[in-house]
């Protein structure tokens, strides 16, 4: 096996590369020339937007519109950007869209919108609404009033608002006799989507200060999910020393980690 079949830039590398240094030109060249290379930065990462957008489907909102929305976000990420302050360009910009997304979801999710403080109350006064009594009827209004401590004409708006609302809207009820709400399911997964795009954002510095052997053995144990017996098969070495290598490259990974930001500390943990 040859030194190039072990390991090959990505497209990943590449975008990454390209994106640092045209952010670096940014922090110098003249405001004309700024605009242009800022340009070129959201051109080459706007497939990491939609990607993140890709992560909201299906949740009553457009496609379309949650890549524009990411999309937009990824431009004020790149005005905002700082050289000096930030060491990788996606680890600040994709919890920027992320949150936009987010924002976008509480602002949109009403066909017709009621007031403020009646999109606010709406899920509590249904719940209660279901729930709140104890012979099984539903809550009167008095007393929804009474156990959110708000005005009885605001529960009677939010009971008449519920025609107005879409499921796409966070505050909904995800079944008519529970009290999750879409919003509920939406932050979990996009916790879990984000924490997982974050470690890779992370671990990418890290990864390219390995050896071409080392990135293989790792791409073998953990991408194709190959044993220590079968990596070293391929390698030409034992399990035993399949086993020291991974110990080896998995401590070197943490002390970088550690070593590299405070908050590489919890994903470092996760490297034993």
């Amino acid at each position: 096996m040859t030194t190039g079949a072990l390991h090959r830039e990505t497209p990943d590398d590449v975008r990454r590369e390209k994106t640092a240094s045209l952010l670096a030109e940014a922090a110098t060249c003249s405001d004309e020339r700024r605009t242009q290379v800022l340009d070129e930065v959201v051109v080459l990462n706007l497939q990491v937007a939609h990607a993140v957008a890709r992560r909201f489907r299906n949740r009553g909102v457009a496609l379309e519109d949650l890549e524009q929305v990411a999309a937009c976000a990824l431009v004020r990420a790149a005005r905002k950007f700082d050289v000096a302050q930030e060491r990788d360009f996606l680890s600040y910009a994709v919890p920027t869209m992320s949150g936009e997304l987010k924002r976008y979801f509480r602002d949109h999710g009403w066909t017709v919108r009621p007031p403020r403080r009646i999109q606010e109350i709406h899920a509590k006064v249904h719940h209660l609404r279901r729930t709140g009594s104890h012979d099984g009827s539903p809550m009167p209004a008095a007393d929804i009033a009474a156990e959110l401590d708000v005005p009885v004409s605001d529960v009677l708006e939010a009971l008449e608002a519920r025609g107005c609302f879409q499921p796409a809207s966070l505050d909904h009820p995800v079944r008519e006799e529970g009290d999750v709400t879409v919003g509920d399911l939406l932050t979990l997964d996009d916790e879990a989507d984000r924490e997982a795009l974050e470690a890779r954002v992370m671990l990418q510095p890290v990864m390219r200060q390995l050896s071409e052997r080392d990135r293989r053995i790792l791409h073998l144990r953990f991408a194709e999910d190959c044993t220590q017996q079968q990596i070293g098969e391929e390698l030409g070495v034992t399990q035993m020393q399949v086993s020291r290598l991974l110990n080896r490259i998995l401590g070197q990974m943490r002390d970088d980690l550690t070593a590299e930001a405070p908050q590489g500390a919890g994903l470092a943990s996760s490297l034993r």
